[in-house]
C-alpha cells in the first residue's frame, strides 16, 4: 500500500507573489530591490503560517479603507523596507495612537516582525510583502499618510545600479501623492554618496519641503532606534545621514 506524500501548508505571501506577477499583472521595469534567497528560521516559517493571517495585508491594486483595516479612524504611518523591523516595531509599540503600516519584499524580515508584534501583543501594526512603489501607487489611498520612515535602503553604490535606488523623482510623486499636507518624511542612510542623491531628489520635488535648508541635513531623531544594522555601522566607522521633509 503506498501512501501520498503530505504537501506543505500554502504560504500567502508566496500566492501573493505569484499572483502579482502572473498574466496581465502591472509590471515595473527598473526594481530597487532584488529578491535574495535568505534563510528563514523555523521560528519566522511558523509566523508567517500562522500570524500573517492576523497583521498581513495581501496586495491588492484597489486602494485600502484603511479605517475598516484598523477598525477605528487614527493618524497613519509607514515604514518602506522596515528590514528586520525592529524600528517600526518600536514606534508602533511607543505610539499606540497612531496606526502603523510596514512594507518590506524579504519574507525573514516579515516574519522576524510578526514574531516581534505578536509577542508585544500590538494591535495598530499591518504588514504588507510586497514592491513599495505598487503599495504607493495603487494600495494606498491619497493624503492617507502622516509620517512616512525610509531607513537604510539599498544604496546601490555601484554607478551602473544608481538606477535601482529606491529615492527617484518617480517615486517620490507616489509618495507625494500618499502623503498629507503637512506630513512628514524621515529617511537615513550610511552612504553619503546616497544621501547627496536623496538630497538632489527631494529638495527640487515641489511637494516636500527640507526642514534644514542650510545643511540639509538633521540630526538623529529619537523615534529611529539604533539597530544592530547601524550598531554594526558604528563599529566600522561609518557615519549616518538623516534627512527630513515636510509635505508641501
Amino acid at each position: 500500500m503506498t501512501t501520498r506524500k503530505q504537501q506543505p501548508a500554502a504560504n500567502p505571501i508566496r500566492q501573493q507573489q505569484r499572483q502579482a506577477t502572473g498574466p496581465g499583472a502591472p509590471r515595473r521595469t527598473v526594481r530597487s530591490y532584488v529578491l535574495r534567497a535568505g534563510r528563514s528560521t523555523i521560528a519566522q516559517q511558523r509566523a508567517l503560517a500562522d500570524l500573517w493571517p492576523l497583521y498581513g495585508v495581501e496586495f491588492t491594486s484597489q486602494p485600502l479603507d484603511l479605517d475598516e483595516l484598523f477598525a477605528r479612524g487614527a493618524p497613519r504611518m509607514m515604514e518602506i523596507g522596515f528590514g528586520a523591523g525592529e524600528a517600526l516595531l518600536a514606534f508602533a509599540h511607543a505610539h499606540p495612537d497612531m496606526d502603523c503600516i510596514g512594507v518590506e519584499v524579504h519574507r525573514p524580515g516579515v516574519g522576524h516582525l510578526l514574531l516581534g508584534a505578536h509577542e508585544a501583543g500590538l494591535t495598530n501594526l499591518r504588514i504588507i510583502c510586497h514592491d513599495a512603489v505598487e503599495v504607493l501607487q495603487q494600495q494606498m489611498p491619497p493624503a492617507s499618510l502622516a509620517l512616512a520612515h525610509i531607513f537604510f535602503p539599498d544604496p546601490w553604490h555601484k554607478k551602473r545600479h544608481h538606477k535601482r535606488r529606491l529615492i527617484q523623482p518617480a517615486f517620490m510623486d507616489a509618495l507625494a501623492t500618499a502623503i498629507a499636507p503637512a506630513g512628514t518624511l524621515r529617511l537615513a542612510t550610511d552612504w553619503e554618496h546616497y544621501a547627496q542623491h536623496m538630497r538632489d531628489v527631494i529638495d527640487v520635488h515641489p511637494g516636500f519641503r527640507n526642514i534644514s535648508p542650510d545643511t540639509g541635513f538633521v540630526p538623529r531623531n529619537e523615534e529611529r532606534p539604533l539597530t544592530r544594522f547601524e550598531h554594526r555601522g558604528q563599529r566600522l566607522g561609518h557615519d549616518v545621514w538623516d534627512l527630513e521633509y515636510v509635505r508641501r
